[in-house]
């Protein structure tokens, strides 16, 4: 079996997109957090949100990555 080669001309726009899904996600559970009275429930929220945060820490240092090489011809 073959491996396919390594294609990243769309990699800046698919992190980008993950990066919108995730602040989206974020905005969506601290409307939930701010709804509901179950503190067990705010409280997995929060977390998630916290490691989300960090997550997007990472992607935008990616994308910043990918950009660059992307603008020196992946060389």
């Amino acid at each position: 079996m073959k491996n396919k080669p390594d294609n990243r001309k769309d990699n800046v726009k698919r992190i980008q997109k993950n990066i919108n899904m995730t602040i989206h996600n974020m905005e969506l559970a601290d409307d939930m957090i701010a709804k509901t009275v179950d503190e067990k429930t705010k409280k997995a929220l929060i977390d998630k949100n916290e490691r989300r945060r960090q997550a997007l820490s990472g992607m935008r240092h990616e994308i910043k990555d990918e950009a660059d090489a992307q603008a020196k011809g992946y060389k």
